[in-house]
């Protein structure tokens, strides 16, 4: 005979992730963003700012969304 499987029950949903990791992930997305607007512009396209100071700050917000994957959720203790 078939297995029938039992429905779920509603009730708590459980995120992959836990807040803190949502949190730094929306931060790293913010920072990679901030990187982009400092390469925008057509003057003076050889100066520090879009050179250097903005893809150092997209590779930083790159890593941080890394870090926030990787991070591991804190568990709550129940002792």
């Amino acid at each position: 005979m078939s297995q029938q499987k039992k429905p779920q029950q509603p009730g708590k949903v459980s995120f992959v992730f836990g807040k803190r990791n949502y949190q730094l992930f929306l931060l790293s997305i913010a920072v990679v963003l901030l990187g982009f607007i400092l390469m925008i512009g057509t003057e003076d396209i050889y100066s520090f700012t879009k050179i250097t100071l903005a893809p150092f700050t997209v590779v930083l917000g790159f890593a941080l969304g890394v870090v926030a994957i990787l991070i591991k959720p804190k568990t709550p203790r129940n002792s």
